[in-house]
């Protein structure tokens, strides 16, 4: 199976969605916020398109997504490149219904706000598109990208996700954010007049950061009265700055604190993990990430986006210039192309439905089942019948519940 990853910011459910294939965490991917009781009732999980902008202004320091900087970008030649991969992968899923669209990076506030209307048409055109889909951007709260929201709303963009990341000026300068808390807050207001539906981003568990730091940074994200908040934990990935400085992720036992003030927080303020690491308002959850979750069909457009048409697993050329010069000639840039195995579908499955609190209908014959009456046994996982859930106290320890069941 691939060993990849958007959302919602990643979100992701890097180049890819930053939702499938690992857990995730921001500047890496883990365990994140335990298990609530507010999740969106199972249904149908529909088919989705993902386009990936893998450009942002700088890198910073605990990224290790598919993203590079930079200072000019042809955008009309990326926006027939992108063009031109959707219509490849078009004319192999005729039929089908588009539920969602989700714009991931990189930062995506960067491309014209034209290429994004051009981008959004287009897929209405070769696809039919479910009434009230959910087209999402990811942005950066800076004050050049705030002045574009009303043209990506006139656009076709529903759902704003802004990587916010913090509420602290010190820490958005260590984490290597070109914004402050006043713009952030500023474009949180703006984008709120703008957009139907908005998420915002924050990473906790940072070198120093105690849970009375956590408590006060997120007691005021949530006055903010938001109906999405993606909560991230960080790690230390190799090959990122933070780790060539030698930095350490947080002790199990202190990020497990933080992750039970999380959830404390989050379900008296009505916003409850949906999943790993996003809470939302009933009715509030991203549904570009939920149909990763539950396990749709998707389209990955762009250097390094992952796609699933079934079971056949779809990967494309993830550097960035190969990736546009490959298209040019080909039509489209897909580096891999394979069928699952019904096992490792299953597995996969099993996989992604246990980050969600609703849980999944799984299939016993690809686990150990000893180590499932044990993993009951010590309160992490609940079955009833052929429906698995991970439970509260559970969640944190997923990777490990996952190696278990998977032996």
């Amino acid at each position: 199976m691939p060993p990849d990853v958007a959302g919602c910011r990643p979100h992701p459910p890097g180049a890819e969605p930053r939702t499938p294939f690992v857990f995730e965490k921001k500047g890496g991917f883990g365990a994140g916020p335990q298990a609530g009781t507010g999740a969106a009732a199972p249904q149908h999980p529909g088919f989705g398109l993902y386009f990936h902008w893998p450009f942002c202004r700088s890198k910073c320091p605990y990224c290790d997504f598919n993203s590079q900087p930079a200072s000019t970008i042809d955008q009309r030649r990326w926006g027939a490149a992108l063009q031109a991969e959707l219509e490849h992968f078009a004319a192999q899923t005729p039929g089908r219904r588009l539920t969602s669209l989700f714009f991931g990076g990189g930062t995506p506030s960067l491309l014209d706000p034209d290429q994004v209307a051009a981008l959004i048409e287009r897929a209405r055109t070769l696809w039919d598109s479910n009434p009230g889909w959910e087209v999402t951007l990811e942005a950066n709260p800076s004050s050049a990208e705030v002045a574009r929201f009303h043209a990506y709303h006139a656009a076709g963009v529903t759902r704003l996700s802004l990587g916010i990341q913090a509420l602290d000026d010190a820490a958005l300068r260590w984490l290597g954010r070109p914004h402050d808390v006043a713009e952030g807050l500023a474009a949180l207001e703006a984008a709120r007049t703008i957009f139907p539906r908005v998420s915002f981003d924050l990473i906790h568990s940072r070198p120093g950061q105690t849970l009375a730091d956590w408590r006060e940074e997120l007691t005021r994200a949530l006055a903010l009265a938001p109906d999405h908040l993606s909560l991230y934990q960080l790690t230390i990935e190799e090959g990122t700055p933070f780790a060539r400085q030698g930095l350490a992720a947080a002790e199990e036992e202190e990020g497990r604190a933080l992750l039970d003030l999380t959830r404390t927080l989050t379900d008296a303020a009505g916003l409850p993990a949906y999943e790993i690491s996003n809470h939302a308002r009933p009715g509030a959850e991203c549904r570009h990430n939920l149909l990763y979750w539950r396990g749709g069909d998707w389209i990955g457009i762009g250097p390094g986006a992952h796609g699933r048409i079934g079971r056949r697993a779809l990967a494309q050329v993830r550097d960035p210039q190969h990736w546009l010069t490959t298209v040019e000639a080909e039509g489209h840039a897909t580096a891999t192309d394979e069928i699952l195995s019904p096992t490792d579908f299953a597995a996969e499955r099993l996989m992604m439905g246990l980050r969600l609190a609703e849980g999944i209908d799984f299939d016993p014959t690809i686990v150990d089942l000893d180590h499932l009456a044990l993993l009951i046994e010590a309160g992490l996982l609940e079955r009833n019948g052929s429906h698995l859930t991970t439970t509260a106290a559970g969640w944190p320890l997923l990777d490990a519940i996952l190696a278990r069941l998977l032996a």
